[in-house]
């Protein structure tokens, strides 16, 4: 669908018309404010129910654009499903299906496969995309998608500040070194003064960008470190939250509460600039996470679990979509929606030409959020075992049943998260015919992306 056809498509539904025709005047593509913060989970904004943290700028996002209930990471932890929102791709096709570098269980059940431990040339990012229809293109913060010779300058972005092979900083606080460790600062972030804030530092570069470049089109790509380990928040917020916390609340951790509040204020300035350069009605902003939240650290209730598991709560996140021009304000939508959905999103709304890929484009939700997307269920993939107690895993969710594979010994759980949000009744037995059918929905799914499989590990050791 080319930019026009997009448009006359937002048209059709009345409540989106104005902003459609507003649309079709605007002089140039939209610009594109991607951001994604690392381990937030589904309950950590005030707009998806937080009792402790405060978000009024991203709340302000919500309002102002559309709020989806049912959005989940490409995967349960961050560097698959991070290149999945950069390619459009499942990771299961890729082959890179767990964090760089993984987790060794040397004596468990299973051997993970030989998988890819960085993001390949070869995949085309978003980035590399409009940059070949003439956008600028930016990312700043986390990249964790392999080393030197795979980071951001080698997959279509012009600048790269902060992102390397690392997945967390080894400090919060300038100089972004751990006392007493040999741990190198972050390579890519020069500069900095005493009392500097890695969150505020990384804003500061991304309004930078957005200046520099008002006045063509832009696609920036901010990728918070934050809200990952270790936790470290201005002692001014820590202190803040920390007179807040309720005996009986559900959230509790005044530090975490702290750094959360730091990413808020950071949006509420990018939406000051926005608004100071008069770009913010063609400015698409996309505000996600890239799984679930951890839970010594935060709690995902009502979910069940959390980062790592195949349960809601590790997958389920928040996400945001504001667009003046072309997003119904003040919508929400329960459509299901995952991470791979970005890349033809982006690709359609920027007028570029489409690409195969595993994803779909959000666009028919933007103008009416009622809509429902055109395929028959979303799938998981993670071959491996996780720290936080995961073993390896397949999952498929299609409409309001998801069903739970696990390879150690083939059991299937089959949930109506629906209507069981907290996936407390296993339906697996009392649905034998559409458990049936939705684990060969996964299985036909996995020979057709050519997943990798675990495999028995011959120094496998019980427990005892």
């Amino acid at each position: 669908m080319d930019r026009r056809s997009f448009f006359k498509t937002l048209g059709a539904a009345s409540a989106a018309a104005p902003m459609a025709k507003a649309a079709a005047q605007t002089p140039s593509p939209p610009n594109i404010l991607f951001i994604l913060l690392d381990d937030m989970g589904w309950t950590d904004l005030g707009c998806y129910g937080s009792d402790l943290y405060e978000t009024p700028a991203i709340d302000r996002l919500a309002e102002e654009g559309m709020r989806f209930t049912d959005a989940y990471a490409a995967c349960t932890v961050c560097s698959p499903s991070r290149a999945a929102v950069l390619t459009g791709n499942y990771p299961a096709r890729i082959h890179l299906t767990d964090w760089i570098h993984g987790h060794s269980r040397p004596k468990a059940k299973l051997l993970p496969p030989e998988w890819t431990h960085h993001l390949p040339l070869e995949e085309r990012t978003f980035a590399r995309v409009l940059r070949e229809n003439g956008y600028a293109t930016a990312h700043v913060g986390k990249w964790h998608l392999g080393s030197e010779e795979y980071w951001p300058l080698e997959h279509g972005f012009d600048l790269n500040i902060g992102g390397y092979e690392k997945g967390q900083p080894p400090s919060y606080f300038y100089p972004y070194t751990r006392p007493g460790s040999n741990n190198p600062r972050i390579p890519t972030l020069s500069g900095g003064e005493e009392g500097e804030y890695l969150t505020d530092r990384l804003t500061d570069e991304a309004i930078q960008f957005i200046e520099r470049n008002a006045n063509r089109p832009f696609c920036l790509y901010l990728s918070h470190y934050a809200v990952h380990t270790p936790i470290q928040s201005k002692e001014e917020w820590t202190k803040h939250y920390r007179e807040r916390v309720k005996e009986d609340g559900r959230h509790q951790n005044p530090a975490y509460a702290g750094m959360i509040h730091s990413v808020d204020e950071g949006v509420g300035r990018l939406l000051e600039t926005l608004d100071r350069l008069n770009i913010s009605d063609n400015t698409l902003i996309v505000f996600t996470s890239d799984n679930g939240g951890l839970m010594r650290i935060t709690t995902n209730a009502p979910l069940r679990a959390g980062k790592g598991s195949a349960y809601e709560g590790g997958v389920r996140v928040p996400l945001i979509a504001r667009w003046p021009n072309g997003v119904s304000s003040g919508t929400v939508s329960s459509e299901p929606v995952t991470g791979v959905d970005f890349f033809p999103t982006i690709l359609e709304v920027c007028g570029a030409a489409p690409e195969s890929v595993d994803g779909l484009s959000l666009a028919p939700l933007f103008g009416d959020p009622s809509a429902q997307l055109d395929r028959d269920a979303i799938y998981w993939h993670y071959p491996h075992y996780h720290p936080g107690g995961a073993s390896p895993y397949g999952t498929a969710r299609a409409r309001d049943w998801k069903l739970v594979e696990f390879f150690e010994d083939d059991r299937t759980e089959l949930y109506r998260v629906g209507n069981d949000i907290g996936e407390s009744e296993d339906l697996s037995s009392k649905e034998a015919r559409r458990t049936n059918d939705m684990l060969s929905m996964l299985q036909d799914w996995r020979a057709e992306v050519k997943a990798q499989l675990p495999v028995p590990n011959p120094n496998y050791e019980p427990p005892e």
